[in-house]
């Protein structure tokens, strides 16, 4: 009986951090048992507490919500530096744009909501954001904040500074393009 218990909670723990792709990181605070129509149904219960929120999801739907472990550290590390790439804007309509931004920091997927951060952020020098960009912006940092603080065991602040730095890092944000020419080559000797 236990085991099929434990498949069913497929490796997750009460106390556990995890990422929920439509909340982003909560921490499973208790596992319950409901009777739903005479079947006992168990629980994760998952608080968010920066959303002030409670989740209850079924221990056999957590492969269908997309619920997931803390990303590794590698992975946590390709997201860093995937904001230090060039921003990928699409010549669509903002509203089409919109929607694959919201979709990316939906998914749940660390490296996806890193190329939102990346391909919304506006350095001190760039024009104004509208805004509906600064707030997708500002749920994608949020989302990847979150997780990276969770998973260096880190503040948020601190995180936020993390994605900064690589952030300003990235082409046409970091030094001038003399300084740039000059790091370059030091990389290739």
């Amino acid at each position: 009986m236990t085991s099929k218990k434990t498949t069913q909670r497929q490796g997750f723990k009460t106390s556990e951090f995890i990422v929920y792709p439509a909340h982003g990181v909560g921490q499973i605070v208790a596992i319950e048992e409901q009777e739903v129509a005479g079947a006992k149904l168990e629980l994760f219960v998952i608080s968010f507490i920066k959303d002030k929120m409670t989740l209850r999801v079924p221990t056999a739907k957590i492969a269908t919500v997309g619920m997931r472990k803390l990303a590794e550290p590698a992975i946590v590390k390709r997201a860093l530096e995937t904001l230090k790439g060039r921003a990928r804007i699409k010549r669509t309509m903002w509203s089409r744009r919109a929607q694959e931004y919201e979709a990316k920091i939906n998914s749940g997927d660390i490296v996806a909501i890193a190329e939102v951060v990346r391909d919304l952020y506006r350095s001190e020098t760039q024009p104004e954001q509208s805004y509906s960009e600064r707030q997708l912006y500002e749920a994608a940092l949020d989302r990847l904040s979150r997780e990276i603080s969770a998973v260096q065991h880190i503040t948020e602040t601190e995180a936020v500074k993390e994605i900064e730095a690589a952030l300003a890092k990235g082409p046409r944000r970091g030094p001038k393009p003399a300084e740039e020419a000059e790091a370059v080559e030091e990389e290739a000797a």
